[in-house]
């Protein structure tokens, strides 16, 4: 190969490189909006709302709709907790209080801290899913052997769009101990979808 076959050699190698460059600069600006249409049609990460006791109180339940929220709880590898909900599913009008509650136990002969990180699917029902009390607000603190029965208050927004008329929401529990890693990186353990059987939410006027 002479200098002119090898510069022209080089030259299209140098091409293909700058485009394998370009294209991975360009996949990185275009992973955010990626994660953001992924978190919407699979719900993970979506963000719940909160709102005040008395915000709540204020809603008009709309009685000609039904929406039905389905319960999940997760718990990550590093976490030795049996977390569960003690109704799989409720059914509820939009703008009603309902209340629900997840049960917790520390299966070991130490205390230990968790915290639960929510997700609800469908993600575009994120911003009408607003919480009154939530474990999930706080840090939870189990001692050995624990149980504990953890409530969750929420309202769903009578804004819900119509075509939207079941959302799951899902609590990762995650281990919080100063000596323990905070953010596991390793998958999830266990989960629990809770009793077989249905129960209406008690409703808070």
């Amino acid at each position: 190969m002479d200098s002119g076959e090898l510069s022209q050699a080089n030259s299209r190698v140098v091409r293909r490189l700058g485009l394998v460059v370009l294209a991975m600069f360009g996949f990185g600006f275009a992973l955010v909006p990626l994660y953001d249409v992924f978190c919407e049609v699979t719900g993970l990460n979506g963000k719940t709302g909160r709102i005040a006791a008395g915000e709540a109180q204020g809603l008009q339940a709309d009685t000609s709709r039904e929406i039905t929220v389905e319960f999940v709880a997760s718990v990550n590898s590093d976490l030795p907790w049996e977390i569960r909900p003690l109704v799989r599913r409720v059914k509820v009008h939009p703008g009603e209080v309902t209340e629900v509650k997840y049960s917790a136990r520390n299966t070991t002969g130490q205390t230990i801290v968790g915290q639960a990180v929510p997700s609800l699917a469908p993600g575009l029902a994120s911003k009408y899913f607003n919480k009154t009390e939530c474990f999930c607000f706080t840090q939870q603190t189990l001692a050995a052997g624990e149980y504990k029965e953890m409530p969750l208050r929420f309202i769903v927004d009578p804004e819900l769009p119509a075509n939207v008329n079941s959302v799951a929401l899902s609590y990762t529990f995650f281990r919080m101990d100063a000596g323990e890693n905070k953010q596991p990186s390793d998958g999830l353990e266990r989960i629990s979808l809770g009793p077989a059987s249905s129960a209406p939410g008690t409703q808070t006027n």
